[in-house]
């Protein structure tokens, strides 16, 4: 198994990013639809997220992982005045628990000012497990949707407990 992550170039991996982030959209909709969180429709405007990456991270980082030479996740890096904010952590289904969700953090990580924040579905408990493992803490919501746990990492250091 070979297992990479790099920083996103643009033009070069517009259709890569564009086809991870639409499945990771489309993904969350559906649960948030099964749970009632949201309509059955998808909404309109994810349209530049996967029709244009480019401009619609535009001063961001965008690392992508690749497992055997398929592009199988993403992770998207901001930095705002408050530290860094994580989003659109996304591994494909078929890859995961093949170590792609900790490598697009440990290079998201890299680089991040701390802290780092990041909020995940409630359902979406294996990926919760490996934030808190990483060393992140649960906080106060920071969104008012429910399901939404928001998490924030504060020291350098990231690691089992």
């Amino acid at each position: 198994m070979s297992l990479s992550v790099r920083s996103a170039v643009f033009p070069r991996d517009t259709a890569a990013v564009g086809a991870l982030v639409g499945a990771y959209l489309r993904q969350t909709e559906a649960e948030k639809a099964e749970r009632g969180l949201a309509a059955d429709t998808f909404p309109d405007r994810y349209a530049g997220e996967i029709d244009d990456p480019a401009t619609a991270f535009a001063r961001r980082r965008v690392h992508v992982a690749a497992l055997d030479g398929e592009d199988v996740g993403l992770v998207v890096s901001t930095v705002t005045p408050l530290g860094t904010e994580l989003s659109r952590f996304w591994t494909d289904p078929r890859a995961r628990g093949r170590g792609v969700g900790s490598a697009l953090l440990t290079a998201a990580l890299g680089a991040a000012v701390r802290p780092v924040r990041l909020s995940v579905w409630e359902w979406r408990e294996p990926a919760l497990r490996m934030y808190l493992a990483a060393g992140f803490e649960i906080v106060p919501s920071w969104d008012d949707r429910p399901g939404l746990v928001c998490l924030e990492l504060r020291s350098a250091l990231t690691g089992s407990r």
